[in-house]
């Protein structure tokens, strides 16, 4: 398995196994944590959680099954996001869902993660989504304390476009190491607002999430789908594919600016496919092909 530097002393497996839908496994600790080895052992060692996957329980199922082998720790790498309430029994007085990018919110969340997932420390820590109302120096404040503390080694952004990551990165003393987007065969809205051109620019590799488009690739009868899936079964079968998946993976996977898709299922087999993509190559004309596809116009 490739990896992929991000900083002097940080390194992420190129596929990263994704805890979005962990409380929807039903999985025991002991079932996970076997779950966790086998990724390990397909060499997929980053896993990509935020404060409020599964309603604020994801990251504390994560870390019950971590305390069962806590030598793991040391094996992997922990990314987790704040910066969005959910109106919830943690915060009932919520009028609606809502970004807080203040600094007394990320301490908090920060303190609250390292406290449901047993650890001491995170190795990335994302602020989730662009807020317009952010306040860039109270973000720099709490990044500079938590670094000092030892409690986040590395920050990045989410959902960031081009100006966003910019604005924050200006305000800050250490550099953005990701920004995870949404990118596949299907949704092209960060190669059209310049954000993978700017990654490139800076030598900033993105993580990618919904690499799959949200699974409509495989169902959907829509004229989109049905154009594109057509064009990667027509490449699977010239590069070698067992599946359209392993196109999708392998589409992102040989892409310049070393996309690394997060892959959020449970099923182990599911991740094998990922891991197989990468033994995958594909030609730039391959993959262009795919790209006019999901765009349904040829190029200028």
């Amino acid at each position: 398995m490739k990896r992929i530097p991000l900083a002097e002393n940080l390194e992420f497996s190129q596929i990263i196994h994704g805890l979005w839908r962990l409380s929807e496994w039903n999985m025991s600790s002991e079932q996970l944590i076997s779950f966790i080895e086998e990724c390990i052992e397909l060499g997929i060692t980053t896993f990509d959680h935020a404060d409020i996957y599964g309603g604020y329980t994801c990251e504390e199922i994560f870390g019950n099954a971590l305390a069962l082998k806590p030598e793991l720790r040391e094996k992997i790498q922990i990314v987790t996001k704040c910066g969005i309430k959910l109106k919830s029994s943690k915060f009932p007085d919520l009028k609606m869902n809502h970004y807080d990018t203040s600094k007394e919110h990320i301490l908090m969340s920060v303190n609250n993660s390292l406290k449901n997932l047993q650890t001491d420390y995170i190795d990335l820590l994302l602020i989730h989504r662009p807020n317009p109302f952010m306040n860039p120096k109270e973000v720099a404040d709490a990044f500079n304390q938590l670094q000092k503390e030892g409690k986040v080694r590395y920050f990045g952004v989410s959902n960031f476009l081009p100006s966003q990551f910019n604005m924050l990165q200006k305000h800050l003393d250490m550099p953005l190491v990701t920004n995870q987007i949404e990118v596949s065969p299907m949704q092209f809205e960060h190669f059209e607002k310049g954000t993978v051109d700017l990654l490139l620019e800076k030598g900033v590799a993105p993580m990618i999430w919904s690499p799959l488009a949200g699974g409509q690739i495989f169902t959907s009868q829509s004229e989109a789908a049905v154009r594109v899936r057509s064009m990667l079964e027509e490449i699977g079968a010239e590069i070698g594919a067992n599946s359209i998946d392993e196109v999708m993976y392998a589409w992102l996977l040989v892409h310049p600016a070393n996309m690394m898709p997060i892959v959020g299922s449970g099923k182990i087999e599911r991740v094998k496919t990922a891991v197989e993509a990468s033994k995958l190559s594909m030609t730039s004309e391959q993959w262009l092909r795919i790209y006019v596809a999901g765009m349904g116009h040829n190029l200028p």
